[in-house]
């Protein structure tokens, strides 16, 4: 499949993500980042468990629990958490510097050099996402940057243990994807109902919200997502991730009625731009990402092995 194929049906996954924003506000019942963590994950991962048809083996355990824990776990309630109690889309701002973050740990633990160019999109695409949701607001919750700084940080490192880890032998991205949901949301649960008490009541449009969530929102989503992984590197996936707040922006603007400023849309430009640029490679025919091989678990070159990477 050309890679420019590759390229556009991962960005469906942050496309969709962008959505998240709108319907956690506008069906979602409030105060609740556990559950609808809970809610959004574990459905999900029993539903691509169910058509993967095939369980980890060995230290598959322990690497799907821990992607799981990173990928979903930690990420969907600290994303909730943050969407919940910051103004403005600081979330979606403090969400943006993943790339840099990805660029930083992929150095740590996979031993590629960013390039300036590299640093430059991603400094880039934080700016230009920023112009687009940052408004007047009065003090920010301190709990909620943390929150924020968190899942993007847990939702960085998942990335790059992917890519690290490639996939088993015989193991696609629907039964990967279903394992790391399936743990994700076994980890949440209890959480959540310690923290939060028994599920609240739902009406048809609360259920409606969490459907969607489940379905469309996380298990095709999460299963493009880490397709792509599987395809292109961890630096070129993580770029696509401004694709989600600038999707909140239009979403905002098409839906809501929320109108959209010159500067906002300099700011999609800015962010569109740099998200483009992460997805150019030095070399020509030569920065060709090739189909991945499956590998056993072990950590590859990461010139040479999977390019996998979850968020989300």
């Amino acid at each position: 499949m050309p890679r420019i194929t590759t390229v556009l049906l991962t960005a469906l996954a942050p496309v969709s993500w962008g959505t998240t924003y709108a319907v956690t506000t506008e069906f979602l019942p409030p105060d609740r980042p556990l559950f609808t963590g809970l809610m959004r994950a574990l459905p999900a991962g029993l539903l691509l468990l169910a058509l993967g048809r095939v369980l980890p083996r060995g230290l598959w355990w322990g690497k799907a629990a821990l992607l799981g824990a990173l990928n979903i776990g930690a990420f969907f309630p600290l994303l909730f958490l943050s969407a919940y109690r910051l103004p403005g889309g600081m979330a979606a701002v403090v969400g943006s510097v993943g790339p840099l973050f990805v660029v930083g740990l992929s150095a740590l633990l996979l031993g590629q050099r960013p390039t300036a160019r590299t640093l430059l999109a991603g400094v880039v695409a934080a700016f230009g996402v920023s112009l687009v949701v940052l408004k007047a607001a009065g003090a920010l919750d301190g709990l909620g940057v943390l929150a924020a700084l968190g899942s993007t940080a847990s939702m960085s490192a998942g990335v790059v243990l992917t890519k690290k880890w490639g996939r088993p032998e015989g193991v696609g991205p629907l039964a990967l994807a279903g394992w790391q949901l399936t743990a994700g949301g076994l980890l949440i649960a209890p959480v959540a109902f310690l923290a939060e008490g028994a599920p609240p009541a739902l009406d048809g449009r609360a259920a409606a919200g969490y459907l969607y969530l489940a379905l469309a929102n996380t298990a095709v989503s999460y299963w493009l997502w880490f397709r792509g992984i599987g395809r292109l590197t961890a630096t070129q996936v993580t770029f696509l991730g401004p694709l989600s707040p600038l999707t909140a922006a239009v979403v905002g603007w098409a839906a809501l009625g929320e109108a959209l400023t010159p500067l906002q849309l300099t700011g999609m430009a800015l962010a569109f731009a740099a998200t483009v640029a992460g997805q150019l490679r030095a070399g020509g025919a030569a920065a060709m990402v090739r189909p991945s091989p499956r590998v056993t678990g072990e950590a590859t070159d990461p010139g040479l092995g999977p390019r996998r990477n979850p968020v989300g």
